[in-house]
Parts: C-alpha cells; structure tokens; sequence
C-alpha cells in the first residue's frame, strides 16, 4: 500500500469527518502503533505480514488525518528496545522499512505534489546502512515541504533522544559555543530530534495499554507542570485505544541570545550535512 490511501470516504465516514470539524481540530497528533504481533498471532500469519498489515492502517489512519485538517502526524514506529527481539523479526522489520522508503521514493512526484515533509526521529546509527540511504534520501527531497508533516519515530526512545541533547549540549559548552548559563530547558527542546515540531496535542495508543513506552517523555511529561494539562480517555472497553489529551499548549521560544541561536542553527546544518553523508553512502 501507498504511503498515501487514495481510497475515498464512504458517505458515512465524510459526514464524520464534517462531524469532528466542527470542532477544534488538533494540529499534531502523535500515535503508538501497536498491536501488530498479536494481529499476527489472532490472524495466525507471520510476524512479518502482521507488521506489514500495521503499515497499511498506518497509511489509512494517515488518510483520516489528511481528510480532518491535521497537520503534523507523530508515529512510533520502532523502538531501540525492539533490537532485543529475535534476529529474524528484526531483520523482516528492517527489510520491511527499507521496502516501504524506496516505495516512498518511487512514487516521489505524488509525495512532493502533496507537501508532505518525512522526518525520522531517532539514532540513524544503530541502522543497517542500506536502510540508514534510504531513510536519509527520503528526508532530504521532502525536507522543504511544509503542507503535511510526518514524524517517523524509527530506531528511537526518549532516554536516548534526551541524552543526545544533553551530549550536545555538553559539546558545545566544551566548544565554547554556548556557555553553561545558556541551559535552559528550552535549549534541550531545540537539541531534541523533534526541535522542529510542537509538541503533540493528543497521543493515541491502539492496544489499551495506558503507558508512554519511552515514547516523547519530554515532550509529554514536562507539560503538566509548565505548559498545560492531560487526562487519559478511553474510546471503548474492549481493546481501547487511549489518548493522552493536551489541553493546552503554550511553548517558549529562545530570543536574543544569539549565541544560542548561532549554536541551534548550526546544530541544525550539521543534522542536515550528516543527511548527505548518509545518502551518498
């Protein structure tokens, strides 16, 4: 399946959709898939179709988002702690990103014309380097897009996306770009590998689990105190899917100082230069 359904509303799902919007309609909505090993085992199929079945929902539900307005779509695709799994699930699931990122390449004039921008949150690293090619090719030629925005959490966790700022931060202190006074907590947002997206509005878990997995600690966690408030709804009783609801968000932004700035952009640049390294590989 596309990255992008063309599959059309049925009548009844068009006047859901005109239902929800009139409300307020969240712009960044982040999403733990999970599920698919059971669906593999309910379904009596392989690991590897089940995963491959959680991508095409992937592509459905990013559909939905698509129909209601939303623009900036978070999902946890693969932790760092799954490289504890057998050797040949991990394997299908690195066969099965690479596949899905050429096919995403293949069909690039589709994925330009509609703006989305692909980003990969997570330790490119720990990767094959076939897959790390592909994911870096898929970045740079959507990089400039700005309609739609998909964060791919691949090869990720929070304690590692938290002690990469911090490493970052401790570089730059030893480098004499910024000085120690310059912590702050806003300046570990911005050296996060989400510093170019708020933070989520709403996060959807589909399994009925009511815990975070190391998924957006920092982004979710930190509100409560500073910046807003979340409750926990159940959609149903069976299976639930549970949403993790902001409800409100207000974010500082780091002004006049332009030693953090001067840091910040070129953290950025340096991001984007190892993109190129990654993809001439």
């Amino acid at each position: 399946m596309s990255w992008i359904s063309e599959s059309s509303l049925t009548p009844f799902q068009k006047f859901c959709v005109n239902v929800i919007k009139c409300g307020p309609i969240p712009n960044h909505i982040a999403f733990i898939m999970d599920g698919n090993r059971r669906y593999a085992k309910k379904a009596r199929v392989g690991k590897a179709e089940g995963h491959s079945k959680g991508f095409d929902k992937l592509s459905e539900c990013l559909k939905w988002c698509k129909e209601l307005g939303v623009k900036e779509v978070t999902v946890y695709a693969f932790s760092i702690e799954n490289f504890k799994r057998s050797k040949d699930e991990v394997d299908g699931l690195m066969k099965l990103a690479k596949e899905k990122f050429q096919k995403l390449l293949g069909e690039k004039e589709k994925i330009m014309n509609e703006g989305v921008c692909i980003r990969i949150i997570g330790n490119l690293l720990l990767l094959p380097e076939d897959l790390r090619k592909v994911i870096a090719e898929a970045m740079l030629l959507t990089k400039d897009n700005n309609k739609a925005i998909l964060n791919v959490a691949f090869s990720y966790t929070s304690r590692d996306e938290i002690a990469t700022s911090m490493k970052t931060i401790v570089d730059g202190v030893d480098q004499q770009h910024i000085q120690i006074d310059d912590i702050s907590e806003e300046l570990i947002s911005q050296c996060l590998y989400t510093n170019m997206s708020p933070d989520p509005d709403l996060l959807v878990r589909t399994s009925g689990e009511i815990r975070l997995s190391d998924f957006l600690l920092w982004q979710f966690c930190g509100q409560s105190s500073a910046y807003g408030t979340y409750s926990v709804v159940s959609l149903n009783t069976s299976g639930a899917t549970i949403v993790l609801k902001k409800i409100e968000l207000q974010r500082e932004v780091i002004k006049g100082n332009d030693r953090v700035e001067r840091f910040l952009r070129d953290l950025r640049e340096k991001r984007f230069s190892q993109l190129e390294i990654y993809a001439k590989a």
